[in-house]
């Protein structure tokens, strides 16, 4: 028997930082991984993914831009799949590392094995040397989701993939079938058609990444696709799969008539569901909704007084940034701090090629608010010099503002290092900014950065760099 006043099951981006922000307050605390430290973001998800990008986004550069930079190179470059994957998996290993370190600098007790309740003050750990009981004051649930899966379709991470399948191929893929055209199945169809890989993408909506980003952000990321040789399949389900000689069918209804897509390998990326089935939470009296979502409160409390969860395990965004968010917010309510979930916005960045990021509402979002009266402008990164200097120049930055007071409500970036322009916008949103706060900072000269400038004097009808048509008074 283990006593901690703070428990927190699962080691992901909010678990592992929960449980820093317990002992950093002077609790006894211990984490429960089954797994690996860092969860899927750190090993089969964000991190893994985004070294494979970077890697491909090079070597992309290196066959399509030096030439005519003058970079001459001789010969061709030859992909070792193999040692991508090595390196790719090096990074990751770095990563979960270095988390180990920080849980184990701050005190905290690592327990490796499955966690199941007993009661609300007590769990069961399963591990491969035996059975553990840990009790505690207070537990944080934190136990994440995992992909959905298709009837016809069960992964078995070699031929038939979830992400985490598609980003451990030991050789380059020839045909790819990817069901779902979300983020996940687009930054993955991305890297794989710069490795050489013949990427159809299966997707039941109308568009790509519908609902998911600004309808104009989407376009400029669905062109580029095409231009890259990616064929797109719209209104398509995906019914069914057989192996052949030379790979799989995949039968697709495609608006009522069934077609056939040939591939090596499927990528099914059609979501992810939370594990609101796993940990046996019911023991503890947890309450779950119907689609498998612990229910909590603003300060992630459950119907249980000492039971708190974060992450993807109690509702969207599921994104590993709000879990960070969330396990720090807890760990100060346990210690007694008047805190409660109040983020104005959760940023959200899709690593395509161009990149797309998003914070605060789009202009459907913020007409469904009541905002009837808007002021909404785009700059284009081709009028950029940085963007012009990288030969990175497609997409663009839009704001959407209140007319009436100048309040910032939204801001979409669609191309090069849309990822870390947008951690301003959210700055700007949560301070209630004004078009004018950011239209009047200086922003240094020659940087991606000047677009999030221009683009609000843009707003207000007297960008520099682009011919604007004087707003009406």
């Amino acid at each position: 028997m283990q006593n901690f006043d703070v428990v927190v099951i699962g080691a992901g981006p909010g678990g592992y930082v929960a449980a820093i922000r317990a002992a950093q307050l002077g609790f006894k605390t211990a984490v429960v991984e089954r797994e690996f430290l860092g969860g899927v973001c750190l090993n089969v998800g964000c991190i893994p993914s985004k070294a494979m990008i970077t890697a491909t986004h090079l070597l992309h550069k290196a066959q399509h831009n030096f030439k005519e930079m003058g970079l001459n190179i001789k010969g061709g470059i030859d992909v070792d799949m193999k040692q991508l994957v090595k390196w790719k998996q090096s990074v990751s290993d770095k990563m979960s590392g270095g988390v180990n370190q920080l849980l184990k600098g701050y005190g905290v007790t690592i327990i490796k094995g499955e966690a199941e309740f007993k009661n609300s003050k007590e769990i069961s750990v399963k591990a491969s040397t035996g059975n553990d009981t840990v009790q505690a004051k207070y537990f944080i649930v934190a136990t994440g989701s995992r992909p959905i899966e298709i009837p016809g379709f069960k992964f078995d991470e070699k031929d038939i993939c979830s992400s985490t399948g598609a980003l451990a191929f030991d050789a380059i893929p020839k045909r790819v079938a990817v069901i779902g055209g979300g983020y996940i199945g687009l930054e993955i169809s991305s890297y794989l058609r710069k490795l050489g890989s013949e990427v159809t993408v299966i997707e039941a909506q109308t568009a790509l990444l519908a609902g998911v980003v600004d309808p104009d952000c989407a376009q400029v990321v669905e062109r580029k696709l095409k231009k890259s040789g990616v064929n797109v399949l719209y209104g398509a389900k995906a019914k069914g799969q057989k192996k052949v000689k030379d790979g799989y069918e995949v039968t697709v209804d495609i608006n009522g008539k069934d077609e056939v897509v040939k591939a090596d390998k499927i990528l099914v990326t059609v979501g992810r569901r939370p594990n609101g089935d796993q940990a046996n939470l019911k023991a503890a009296g947890i309450a779950i909704d119907e689609r498998g979502f612990v229910k909590v409160d603003a300060q992630r409390r459950t119907n249980v007084q000492n039971i708190f969860a974060i992450g993807d395990i109690c509702g969207q965004p599921m994104l590993a940034h709000k879990a960070s968010h969330e396990g720090v917010l807890v760990a100060e309510v346990i210690s007694g701090q008047n805190r409660v979930y109040d983020a104005k916005t959760v940023p959200a960045v899709v690593f395509t090629d161009p990149e797309i990021a998003s914070a605060g509402m789009t202009e459907a979002e913020a007409k469904a608010k009541g905002f009837n009266d808007l002021m909404i402008s785009k700059f284009p990164f081709a009028a950029n010099g940085r963007a012009v200097s990288m030969m990175e120049t497609e997409g663009f930055v839009k704001m959407i503002a209140d007319k009436k007071t100048h309040v910032l409500l939204g801001v979409h970036i669609v191309g090069p290092e849309a990822s870390n322009l947008i951690s301003e916008a959210v700055l700007a949103i949560e301070m209630g900014a004004r078009i004018e706060d950011l239209a009047l900072s200086i922003h240094p000269h020659p940087t991606l950065g000047e677009t999030m400038m221009e683009c609000a004097e843009a707003v207000l009808g007297h960008a520099i760099h682009i011919i604007q048509k004087p707003l009406a008074k």
